[in-house]
């Protein structure tokens, strides 16, 4: 979830399609690691808040909140991310394994 949250904050401006597709890559990762039984359903309930968050800042963005704080709202998240790999190792990189380049 960290490096969701580090791709969105190295972007100089967030529109809402950029993280409307995080929130679907997100979604959409997390249920099938669950569905495979690679993270267990706390992991899966606790990155879902982040997902959650994420879909909040999106209409953020789409009701034309300023930027700034998007990005305080995205700072928000990198320490829930932070807090949520030290609680279940590896999720990040389970979670990243599944995104295309």
């Amino acid at each position: 979830m960290r490096t969701c949250v580090d791709n969105l904050i190295a972007l100089p401006h967030i529109d809402g399609p950029r993280i409307r597709n995080e929130v679907e890559f997100l979604a959409s990762r997390l249920d099938m690691l669950r569905q495979k039984r690679q993270i267990s359903n706390e992991a899966y309930l606790d990155a879902g808040a982040i997902q959650g968050a994420f879909s909040m800042i999106g209409n953020l963005v789409e009701m034309g909140v300023p930027q700034r704080e998007i990005f305080a709202e995205l700072k928000q998240q990198l320490s829930r991310a932070c807090k949520l790999e030290t609680k279940h190792p590896g999720l990040n990189t389970a979670i990243e394994d599944g995104r295309v380049s």
